[in-house]
């Protein structure tokens, strides 16, 4: 138990900071990293005194890895998650879990033949903002939940979309997903756990300010399980960006979330709500590093599992097809 658990990490874009997480947090050892650019990979190997390769095959093979995260185009990252189980190692990939529900689908099905923990990377799942949130709403404070909005009016310039190794991924439909898939997710995400499962949802999807393959402006109604209603807005073409916002309203007041910030909290049956009337456990993961740590040596359980993962997967699909068809998508038939 007092072992440390090792990493190996795929992809040095996002993938870096990852690999600096590891290699300073208590109870993680970062042992290799791999990028299909040597100059990187050499460069943050001798940055973290680790080891490096170009071969993800190489690294696969190594038996100091425990644990592998993946940083790779979008559309590949159940491709490589699945080759890590395959080869007995844990592993965590960046968000979103893919662009195919498909490939979630086979990488949660190799997690339970292999025997394996597949978790993906929400960073904002573990903030403590987000956390307090969710316990509001599960115990009650806003009453029954009516409405959750989503907008997140982001920039992107064209040359952020030709930019990227390999480069030109992010525009590309094989790879990327677009504004929903690439930026939105995280939020959709959040509201998804906030909120409760969606049942139901009518989207749009477009491309209306940039030469790319994938949407850079989507949105959707949606309908809960619960019985809430809610909206998506996700884009890249808001210059200047202006933020992303959830909103929360139950028959007994709102929560505003602002980037990363509650900026109001009111009740009907208390003038001064507060948050901080929920303590949270000072000892919980507070990143994905010390989740799969934690459940390495624990019980397997990560905060967002293949299976969590795959639900904003599921949507984003949803919001496509229903741009696509014209028709109302049902959660469940994806």
């Amino acid at each position: 138990m007092n072992d440390p658990v090792k990493f190996g990490i795929l992809g040095l874009g996002m993938g870096a900071e990852r690999a600096r997480l590891a290699s300073k947090t208590e109870g993680a050892e970062l042992v290799c990293v791999c990028d299909l650019q040597e100059e990187k990979a050499r460069q943050i190997a001798n940055e973290l005194s680790c080891e490096w390769t170009t071969s993800y095959d190489e690294m696969l093979k190594r038996d100091d890895i425990d644990v592998i995260g993946v940083f790779t185009p979008s559309g590949t990252h159940c491709d490589y998650a699945v080759k890590a189980m395959q080869a007995g190692k844990h592993v965590f990939v960046t968000k979103p879990m893919d662009i195919s529900v498909e490939k979630c689908n086979a990488a949660i099905e190799e997690a339970k033949n292999a025997g394996v923990i597949l978790a993906v990377d929400f960073q904002m799942r573990y903030e403590e903002t987000n956390q307090k949130i969710k316990l509001a709403l599960d115990n009650g404070r806003l009453g029954r939940l009516i409405l959750g909005d989503l907008r997140m009016k982001w920039y992107r310039s064209q040359e952020y979309y030709e930019g990227g190794y390999p480069r030109g991924w992010r525009k590309r439909r094989k790879t990327e997903g677009g504004s929903a898939a690439n930026q939105g997710v995280h939020f959709i995400d959040l509201l998804q756990w906030f909120m409760g499962p969606i049942r139901t949802v009518y989207g749009r999807s477009g491309t209306f300010a940039h030469d790319i393959e994938t949407e850079d402006l989507s949105m959707a109604l949606l309908t809960f399980e619960n019985g809430a209603w809610g909206s998506i807005v996700t884009t890249t073409t808001s210059y200047p960006s202006l933020g992303s916002t959830i909103e929360l309203t139950g028959d007994n007041g709102s929560i505003v979330w602002k980037d990363g910030k509650v900026i109001l909290y009111k009740r009907i049956d208390d003038p001064e709500p507060t948050l901080d009337e929920f303590q949270l456990d000072p000892d919980r993961p507070k990143n994905i590093i010390e989740d799969m740590i934690s459940a390495v040596r624990g019980d397997g359980k990560v905060m967002v599992d293949g299976a969590e993962g795959r639900k904003s997967v599921a949507i984003i699909n949803a919001i496509y097809e229903s741009s696509r068809t014209g028709r109302i998508v049902e959660l469940d038939k994806l």
